[in-house]
């Protein structure tokens, strides 16, 4: 921005219409200067409409290339990865058709820098943040009888949030889960695999039951909130793919539960496997007594906060985890395993997830994640051998819970962000289970 000679410009794919107040506002506090600022209009100058983020800008970095003929040198700064690979695609696309353009070429081909910047992501606490979504609510929903106030332009009718249990768990801090993947998980994979994408970074929990536990389970481990304390035992993997540890509680007097055939955590995995294969390691490695791990647990409840239609809920479409899905994150998903274990390293809490109710035709909310699939076999009907489905119909199938031994089931399978639940409250402080420890449910 100091530089006299160079045109600064702030371009995103956020609507005009949405975001052009508080991205002037934004900056005004930041006190940036930009020469441009641009936003994604409704429409373009040519009466043109844009098919994803990625054209709209690329559309303008042609027009603003051939504007500024004379221009040598332009450079981009971008935290997405596929947006990092498509800019780049398209200037090195872009310099081939100006050298063999001729005489017609309205430019030379210039000098493209494509440069790509950490996401820097701040996350609120979950009390803070959902508060801060119903008042988003609150708002939309008083917009309904006001097409004025509708800046948005909202095909939504009105809205609300509801609660989903994914399971119940004994539950790592981003600081041990940190402690295991660095100590542990880490030294059974090459660093080059671990610098990649390629792995999924978990170690965040034990399995007590899918969903919210029965109330004679909760107080058989001692009730939201208790404390356990663990020792990392064995390490084992399944193909190259996933990794797992086998853990034992330290004082054996506790009494400890698990739908699985014993307490295991999932280290991490690669691409195309499911937590579920760790029951089929057959080989676990003890560890060392100086590699061993003690680390603490709090009973919990790993839940999301849903944004649906009120008429969703009154149809029950929630409590069965819907059929309908926004198209998914077109955020790159290659960078999500790594950027959470970066959120871990900076004990950062877990970013709440959301996911909401009937998109638009076309609509793609890059930041929902969605209700994850249903467990093979889920309550009431369905999947194979889980608790409550038989293929067909409804009835106890052959994996059930009299049958557990059969299956490994992690709520993990439900493709949920890894991370715990420490620092989940705000400065109020987290509130107190009958097992001693902070609730984690929220």
């Amino acid at each position: 921005m100091k530089q006299k000679d160079a045109l600064t410009v702030l371009l995103t794919g956020r609507s005009e219409a949405g975001f052009a107040e508080l991205i002037g506002r934004m900056i005004k506090s930041k006190q940036l200067a930009f020469d441009l600022v641009c936003l994604k209009p409704e429409v373009g100058p040519n009466n043109q409409r844009f098919a994803s983020t990625m054209k709209f800008k690329q559309n303008f970095l042609d027009d603003l290339m051939r504007t500024y003929r004379e221009a040598d040198e332009i450079r981009v700064y971008e935290d997405r990865v596929k947006h990092v690979k498509g800019f780049r695609e398209y200037f090195e696309q872009f310099n081939r058709d100006a050298a063999t353009g001729g005489p017609s070429a309205t430019r030379k081909p210039i000098t493209a820098e494509v440069i790509q910047v950490m996401e820097m992501a701040k996350y609120l606490s979950p009390v803070t943040e959902a508060a801060e979504i119903q008042r988003m609510i609150n708002a939309h929903n008083g917009s309904l009888g006001n097409p004025s106030a509708n800046i948005t332009k909202s095909p939504y009718g009105r809205l609300e949030l509801s609660k989903t249990t994914f399971y119940t768990g004994y539950l790592l801090s981003n600081a041990d889960a940190v402690r295991i993947i660095d100590n542990i998980f880490l030294p059974l994979i090459s660093s080059s695999v671990a610098d990649t994408s390629e792995i999924k970074f978990m170690s965040n929990s034990i399995l007590i039951t899918p969903r919210s536990a029965p109330e004679p389970i909760r107080d058989k481990v001692g009730g939201l909130g208790k404390v356990v304390r663990w020792r990392l035992t064995d390490t084992g993997h399944f193909e190259h793919k996933l990794w797992a540890a086998r853990v034992s509680p330290l004082d054996s007097s506790v009494v400890i539960h698990t739908d699985n055939p014993e307490p295991i955590i999932v280290l991490g995995m690669r691409k195309g496997v499911r937590p579920a294969d760790a029951n089929k390691i057959r080989n676990w490695t003890p560890v060392t007594k100086d590699d061993s791990l003690v680390f603490d647990t709090v009973v919990g409840e790993k839940t999301i906060l849903r944004v649906q239609e009120e008429d969703v809920a009154r149809n029950g479409a929630a409590s069965r985890g819907g059929k309908r899905r926004f198209q998914s994150d077109t955020r790159d998903e290659a960078d999500t395993s790594t950027r959470g274990y970066r959120d871990m390293q900076q004990h950062r809490p877990p970013a709440p997830e959301y996911s909401g109710g009937r998109p638009p035709q076309n609509h793609n909310n890059r930041h929902y994640n969605g209700p994850p699939p249903p467990f093979r076999g889920n309550r009431g009907r369905g999947g194979r051998g889980g608790r409550g489905g038989h293929g067909r119909g409804r009835g106890r199938g052959p994996g059930g819970r009299d049958n557990y031994a059969s299956r490994y089931r992690s709520l993990d399978d439900h493709a949920v962000a890894a991370g715990s639940h420490d620092n989940m409250m705000d400065g109020r402080g987290p509130g107190r289970g009958p097992g001693g420890g902070p609730v984690m449910n929220y």
